[in-house]
C-alpha cells in the first residue's frame, strides 16, 4: 500500500507550494515527495503540475518526486510584463534543475511539457533517463492538434475558451476538449477544479495561457528528430492507445529516434493517459525512473 492516498497528492495541489525557483521570468513553484532517486515532473499545456497527482501515489515509494508549476500555471507566480512563451519554459526547466541542485535526474514529461523537457536537457550530463508521456513527435502537427491550434490568433479565442471551460456539455464535444479523454467525465471532477475553473474563472490566468499558446511555434517539433539524437539516456515513451492528438503510430515510429527507447502503450486512454490509468502508466515509467 502506498505511503501517499490519492486524496493526499491531490491535496497537496491545494496548499501553497513548498518553495518558489526564481527562473528571470516570473517564479515556478516546486512541490517535493518522496524517496529515491530525483525525478522531475515537467506538464504540459494549459494544465499544471497537479496533473500528475494521480501518478503520485504510485512512485512516491521508490523515487524523490519534483512536481513543478510553470510560470503561467498553477501555484506559479507572474505578472502581465511576464515574458511567458515555450522558449522561456525551456530555459526555466533549465534552471529549475540548476536551483535545485539535481546532478542525476529522470524527467518525465507530458504533452507540451515532454517536448520542453527534451530541448532543455538533451545531452544534459545530469539527465538520468526520461519518461514522455503523449507528446509531440518529429513527425510534426496532427490534423487534430492543428484544429485546435488554428482559433488561437483570433479575437475573442481566450474568451471563448474560457467560457467554454466553464460548460460541462459544451466542453466534452471532441472539438473542444472532448478528444482530450477517452472518458470525458473525466473533465469534470478534479481536472475542472484544478484546470478548466481557473480559466474560465480567472481573467489574469486565462490571458497568460493563450499567451503562452500563441507562442508555439513548429520550429520546436520539427527539431525534434535532431534533439532526439542528442538523447542516449534510457527513454520510456508511454500513450494512450486512443490519443487524437498525437498518433500512437508515429509514437511507434518515433521509438527508433532515440537511443534508447521503449513504448508502454495504456488501452482505453487518451491524451492524458496518466489521469485515466495512473498505475499503468506509473508501473511502465517506474523501471526507467528508478534506474
Amino acid at each position: 500500500m502506498s505511503t501517499l492516498t490519492p486524496a493526499a497528492a491531490a491535496d497537496l495541489f491545494r496548499a501553497p507550494p513548498g518553495r518558489f525557483l526564481d527562473v528571470g521570468a516570473g517564479e515556478v513553484a516546486h512541490r517535493r515527495v518522496g524517496t529515491g532517486p530525483d525525478v522531475l515532473f515537467v506538464h504540459g499545456w494549459p494544465v499544471s503540475g497537479a496533473t500528475f497527482r494521480l501518478l503520485l501515489p504510485h512512485l512516491v515509494d521508490h523515487v524523490t518526486c519534483h512536481v513543478i508549476d510553470l510560470p503561467s500555471a498553477g501555484s506559479s507566480r507572474f505578472d502581465s510584463a511576464t515574458p511567458l512563451s515555450v522558449d522561456q519554459h525551456i530555459t526555466s526547466v533549465r534552471r529549475v534543475v540548476d536551483q535545485l541542485g539535481l546532478d542525476d535526474v529522470a524527467v518525465v514529461g507530458h504533452d507540451s511539457g515532454g517536448m520542453i523537457a527534451r530541448h532543455a536537457l538533451a545531452g544534459d550530463p545530469r539527465l538520468r533517463a526520461m519518461g514522455l508521456i503523449d507528446t509531440e513527435q518529429p513527425h510534426g502537427l496532427s490534423f487534430r492538434f492543428k484544429l485546435f491550434l488554428a482559433g488561437r490568433n483570433l479575437p475573442g479565442f481566450g474568451g471563448a475558451l474560457g467560457w467554454l471551460a466553464g460548460r460541462p456539455r459544451l466542453r466534452r464535444n471532441p472539438l473542444v476538449l472532448g478528444d482530450a479523454f477517452a472518458d470525458r467525465s473525466l473533465l469534470d471532477g478534479e481536472f475542472d477544479e484544478f484546470f478548466l475553473r481557473p480559466l474560465h474563472e480567472d481573467p489574469d490566468r486565462r490571458r497568460a495561457a493563450i499567451r503562452l499558446l500563441r507562442s508555439f511555434d513548429e520550429r520546436h517539433v520539427r527539431d525534434l528528430a535532431d534533439v532526439h539524437r542528442r538523447i542516449d539516456v534510457p527513454v520510456q515513451l508511454v500513450w494512450g492507445a486512443e490519443d487524437r492528438f498525437f498518433p500512437l503510430a508515429w509514437a511507434e515510429e518515433m521509438v527508433v529516434t532515440f537511443a534508447d527507447a521503449r513504448l508502454a502503450v495504456v488501452p482505453g486512454a487518451g491524451l492524458f493517459s496518466h489521469e485515466e490509468r495512473p498505475a499503468e502508466v506509473a508501473r511502465a515509467l517506474l523501471g526507467v525512473l528508478a534506474g
